[in-house]
């Protein structure tokens, strides 16, 4: 594979917050979250991410931030008042884009209008609601907190609170769910209207309760009906389908997610958040300590971000082709090598050949998935995976 050029230019620069607790742990989830107990310990942890922007933001090289992702967990546990705290730090410290977006994830079950107000007026521009279903079974079923009355409330409170921009999470291929089930779902959503809907799969992850006791799933069949009548529906209703999990009204797009899809530079703060940092060096990767007590420990001692490991040509090309091919216009090679340094003949012998298998379209210098090689996006990927010896 071609040597990576270190003279890349700087792609865009977005913020990741993570907060880690949750007031109890879903059976199915395999993020890094903890169920609380105890007293949430909201004032060190925000001092502790305070000290963590201050440590990692020279990382930005003098970039301002186009988007800031308050995500977990559960962000929605902690005050707006820690929320205006981070982005007024991270304002200080590399500043924020005029018209940058600042997305917050929040439970339905601990809505509240006021609340959102204050999150609201704290700064946040984007409301991203984890409702994952409208039914009161399935929500039992996937150990949510919630129920389908306050889910409906929840939405109807982000937008008393002012919220223009809201995103609700929707979850399909759920225990003994039919497509009959799911169509209530997704018609439910769509009604509420909200700017943009995000549709994910159930998978059974390892070391999850889930995994550890299976329930029964629908078929691959059904979970592949169910997807098609969501995006049916969702494009119906005026949705674009801009990436294989979401969907958004006209300009509602949303821009932090891009940023990963289209491989620019995040920088990560919080337990277990992760950097992706472009240098003169070439592009490199930090990981933060998963458990929030050491986490903190970690900050305190120093230790913030110090641990920038620089990739190999091959896992940039690969990253690359695994988050740019999600997207439903794919990517342009011009793209590919511009925001990794390599050329694009690197990836193009790989290309042609799924091409040739219906699996990709190229065509006037882009590349995206033809409608075969979206059904199979996974095995399309799989086939630019690095070869090992």
């Amino acid at each position: 594979m071609n040597a990576l050029d270190k003279t890349l230019a700087l792609p865009p620069l977005s913020l990741y917050v993570h907060f880690p607790w949750c007031e109890s742990k879903c059976p199915y989830c395999d993020f890094n979250s903890h169920a609380l107990r105890g007293t949430l310990p909201e004032e060190d942890y925000c001092h502790v991410l305070l000290h963590d922007l201050e440590a990692i933001s020279h990382y930005a090289q003098g970039r301002q931030l186009a988007s800031v992702f308050f995500g977990g967990g559960t962000p929605s546990l902690f005050s707006a008042g820690t929320i205006a705290q981070v982005l007024e730090q991270a304002d200080k410290q590399i500043g924020l884009q005029a018209n940058v977006e600042i997305t917050l994830e929040a439970n339905p079950g601990s809505a509240d209008v006021t609340r959102f107000s204050d999150y609201h007026n704290a700064g946040v521009t984007r409301l991203s609601l984890g409702v994952q279903s409208f039914s009161d079974t399935q929500l039992l079923t996937l150990g949510r907190i919630h129920n389908g009355l306050q889910a409906l409330q929840a939405v109807d409170m982000a937008a008393q609170a002012g919220f223009a921009h809201v995103n609700i999470d929707l979850m399909h291929g759920l225990p003994e769910q039919t497509v009959d089930l799911a169509a209530q779902d997704i018609d439910t959503a769509i009604a509420l209207e909200p700017n943009h809907l995000s549709l994910y799969q159930l998978t059974l992850e390892p070391n999850t309760r889930f995994a550890a006791q299976p329930p029964a799933l629908p078929d691959e069949a059904t979970c592949w009906q169910i997807r098609s009548l969501f995006e049916e529906t969702a494009i119906s209703a005026g949705y674009e389908q801009y990436e294989v999990s979401a969907f958004a009204r006209p300009e509602s797009h949303c821009s932090h997610n891009l940023n990963y899809w289209s491989f620019g530079d995040y920088l990560g703060i919080g337990a277990g958040a992760h950097g992706k940092v472009t240098s003169p060096d070439g592009i490199g990767r930090y990981a933060h300590e998963k458990h929030p007590h050491r986490y903190m420990a970690m900050v305190t001692a120093g230790q913030s971000g110090s641990n920038l490991t620089l990739a190999s040509a091959e896992e940039i090309a690969f990253e690359f082709v695994l988050n740019a091919l999600r997207l439903k216009n794919g990517f342009r090679l011009i793209d590919f090598s511009e925001r990794t340094g390599l050329s694009a003949e690197c990836l193009l012998g790989t290309a042609e050949n799924a091409a040739k298998r219906g699996l990709l379209n190229i065509s006037n210098n882009r590349v995206r998935t033809t409608d075969l090689g979206y059904r199979f996006l996974d095995d399309v990927i799989a086939l630019f995976l690095p070869e090992t010896d």
